[in-house]
């Protein structure tokens, strides 16, 4: 699959991250998938993580034949164990490491009643223990360097809204929202900055895969619904989610610390979509 630099990747200059390495979960598909190929075209190392190698794969060369610099490693963040073996390989090869996103996760939509306690437990493992292992990791070497940004991506129903679809991702991700503000202080006291970001629909290959095919829903019919619903006025694109990530992780961004950054089209101020059959629990 070819990449391209969207208006939004390309409204930053030539050279921004140059030299730079930036670490970016689930960077096989999706988001991280396109932050991944931003870095790298603006003079970055990019180093992708995620759970199959093949993905990695392609993006890593992708990258390269573009001209850019990627390392891929297959790593679970739920497991802590790889998870230093994550950062050991990127502090060995590189000897340093600039940005963190935190972009890994995922969830599947489900009535409250239906979703099991091991659905619970995988979901908020993935989306708050992993943010965790990882953040907890590179948050150090990162201090002990004087500089950095952290960018821990969760979605719109973290908030005070809650998740009608996603009880167990929005209970995780409101999680990681507390985590940032939490560590905030700490970490700006040390040059780095960690911020949350929250995009709104958003239309990837996952999106399609993983969650609207499970409740049997298609792309071009969901859109139309968000849009009759007065939901939204058209879904976002991923170049526009990436190049908010960049603006977070970029010097215009250095006393943006602690805060959670919205990218929803005012979708939160409207409907929510209605997944699930009404009265259903």
């Amino acid at each position: 699959m070819t990449w391209e630099p969207g208006p939004g990747v390309s409204a930053f200059s030539d050279g921004l991250f140059e030299g730079t390495v930036a670490v970016v979960t689930g960077g096989g598909t999706g988001l991280g998938r396109e932050v991944a190929h931003a870095f790298a075209h603006l003079g970055g190392h990019a180093v992708i993580a995620g759970r199959t190698a093949a993905r990695l794969d392609e993006v890593k060369a992708s990258i390269a034949a573009r001209g850019g610099s990627c390392m891929a490693m297959p790593t679970n963040i739920r497991e802590p164990a790889q998870v230093d073996a994550l950062r050991d390989a990127v502090y060995e090869r590189f000897g340093r490491v600039d940005f963190l996103v935190n972009n890994a996760g995922g969830q599947f939509p489900g009535l409250p009643s239906s979703i099991s306690d091991n659905g619970w437990r995988a979901v908020v493992d993935l989306n708050l223990n992993g943010t965790w292992n990882m953040t907890s990791r590179f948050m150090g070497p990162m201090a002990d360097a004087g500089g950095g940004a952290i960018v821990n991506v969760v979605h719109t129903f973290s908030f005070e809204r809650g998740a009608p679809m996603f009880v167990h991702s929005g209970a995780a991700r409101a999680g990681v929202v507390n985590m940032v503000k939490t560590l905030a202080p700490y970490l700006m006291r040390r040059g780095v900055t960690i911020n949350a970001f929250a995009p709104g629909v958003f239309s990837t290959p996952g999106m399609v895969a993983s969650e609207l095919a499970t409740v049997g829903r298609t792309e071009a019919g969901f859109t139309d619904e968000l849009v009759a619903e007065g939901t939204t006025v058209r879904m976002g694109t991923v170049d526009e989610m990436a190049a908010i990530v960049l603006f977070l992780c970029s010097p215009a961004a250095r006393y943006v610390c602690g805060a959670t950054i919205i990218a929803d089209g005012a979708s939160m101020q409207t409907n929510w979509p209605q997944f699930f059959p009404e009265g259903e629990m």
